[in-house]
């Protein structure tokens, strides 16, 4: 076995070499000038001696230097480096040059997910009756309306440390996509990748593409690592030309669902007809989220586009008509969406509500369960009963919350959140990942703006229906805990201002941020 000291040895021994090799004539004069008769000394016995002066002066750097700290680290560096900093932490995604009058940097936090770190934190988590002194007043404010519940844990044990209401359930609106991330993520494992492909009909000329249930399959350039519409028709035309077809029957096929694709929420510019097939979420415009105008029939425009894309690599296709491919097809291209990880964040981070009904029908295909909304919502209850999570009372409508049906509690939410940072499931870390982040992604890129302690710190998911506001995530507070928490609000009597509500919410999870609260 090779010991630590000899390791290092071995790493500095050309170093000290070259070192020697340059003393070597200085040395050589002053032996000569000292003892003209003495033996000249070789390059190995040089560099015996320089380290062992070496070795000498670096022990007495050390020392002089003082105590070094479990990093490796000395704590007279890191005091001083500290004292040189400019306040507020980590410059994030700052050149180093900011101005001292633009906004403060969000701080750095200690690790504190035991998965990644291997540590919670060596301070005691909040205390209950702290957290309520702080908490109480900020729910209280009637911009939130007449019903309030709210959770908050710790994750790195699961200890509920705050309730109020904990267990009644409320309307939770996009708080919802939590549920049904951790339902996907739990059936289908982060790797899923949903398949887009096209096949050829036996004895026939008719090519039918097969939706798979991809809501980010793109026709836009540059398709930024999503599916492509693009390479599958080059691919499609490649495997026709070497059949030699240059003219085909086009048709599409959405038979992977059932039941209504219509939400029942209606035409809506918030969520597309819930269909296998689509490209970039059937928006008529050139946005890739929020709410947009669609296509009154999403596979159909599909198809035609990508029957434009044929015709580009020589192939001419009738106008596409609906179809179902058989068990004899032939299959000849095919596109995979990014790994299933990657459509939650995205998800989550924009409140795709596209992306959280396409989830939801694929936690019912991977589990047997009819893939319509009903089957949808047995489908996501029965993941996270597996799981063993707080199930009283909720009901499941949809996978997006636009369903004013659907019922959560504070702690449902809150235990799906500790879950996803259980060292035991690290298949459910892109929940935590793919939350917004305070003043810096998706829907709270515009929110935390004037709360610089919050910026960067708070990562939720945002829920908004007429009367009903929620705000659901983690906190790093100042004492490095991670916190979990859900605040769900509504008054359907008297709807409240949205804007003054969310702030109110804000507020609160800003307040855990600054709370040591023991």
């Amino acid at each position: 076995m090779v010991v630590p000291e000899l390791r290092a040895w071995r790493a500095a021994r050309p170093h000290v070499v070259r070192v020697a090799r340059m003393v070597k004539p200085h040395v050589a004069r002053v032996t000569r000038a000292v003892r003209p008769r003495a033996v000249r000394l070789t390059t190995p016995q040089l560099t015996a001696v320089a380290t062992t002066v070496g070795l000498a002066l670096a022990a007495g750097v050390v020392t002089s230097a003082g105590p070094w700290d479990s990093t490796g680290q000395r704590t007279a560096e890191r005091d001083w480096a500290a004292s040189r900093a400019p306040e507020g932490g980590t410059d994030h995604a700052r050149k180093s040059g900011t101005p001292r009058t633009s906004p403060r940097p969000a701080p750095s936090a200690a690790s504190v997910l035991a998965g990644l770190g291997g540590s919670a934190s060596a301070v005691p988590a909040p205390a209950g009756k702290a957290l309520a002194n702080v908490l109480d007043p900020l729910l209280a404010d009637p911009v939130l309306g007449s019903v309030r519940t709210a959770v908050v844990v710790d994750v790195a044990t699961g200890k509920r440390l705050y309730g109020k209401g904990a267990d009644q359930v409320q309307t939770p609106a996009s708080t919802t996509k939590i549920a049904t991330a951790v339902a996907a993520l739990t059936a289908l494992g982060p790797d899923h990748r949903i398949q887009t492909r096209t096949v050829l009909e036996p004895d026939t000329k008719e090519v039918v593409l097969v939706g798979g249930g991809d809501p980010t399959l793109t026709a836009r350039k540059p398709a930024d690592g999503w599916a492509d519409l693009g390479p599958l028709a080059e691919e499609t035309a490649t495997a026709l030309k070497a059949r030699h077809m240059d003219h085909v029957t086009l048709s599409y096929d959405t038979s992977l669902y059932s039941g209504p694709g219509l939400h029942p929420i209606g035409v809506n510019d918030n969520i597309a007809k819930v269909t296998p097939l689509m490209a970039d979420e059937g928006r008529l415009d050139h946005s890739t989220s929020g709410p947009a105008g669609r296509a009154m029939d999403p596979a159909a425009d599909a198809a035609r586009t990508f029957a434009d894309l044929l015709h580009g690599h020589g192939i001419t296709a009738t106008a596409p008509g609906p179809s179902k491919a058989t068990s004899r097809s032939q299959a000849l291209a095919s596109v995979s969406s990014p790994p299933l990880s990657a459509l939650v964040e995205r998800m989550l981070t924009n409140s795709d509500n596209d992306i959280a009904e396409a989830l939801a029908r694929q936690v019912a295909l991977a589990t047997g369960e009819e893939p319509s909304f009903d089957g949808d919502a047995k489908a996501i209850r029965a993941q996270l009963k597996k799981l063993g999570l707080p199930l009283t009372g909720a009901q499941f409508a949809d996978g997006s919350g636009l369903n004013r049906a659907d019922r959560l509690s504070a702690d449902l939410l809150t235990a799906l959140l500790a879950k996803a940072g259980d060292p035991a499931h690290p298949e459910l870390r892109p929940v935590l990942t793919g939350l917004p982040v305070a003043g810096f992604t998706g829907t709270l890129s515009a929110r935390y703006t004037d709360t610089p302690t919050a910026t960067g710190v708070v990562r939720a998911k945002t829920g908004t229906l007429t009367g009903v506001n929620t705000l659901a995530g983690t906190v790093v507070d100042k004492d490095g805990r991670l916190l979990a928490f859900a605040f769900l609000t509504s008054d359907a009597a008297n709807p409240p201002n949205p804007r003054e509500a969310r702030a109110a919410l804000d507020h609160a999870a800003t307040a855990l941020v600054a709370c040591g609260c023991r």
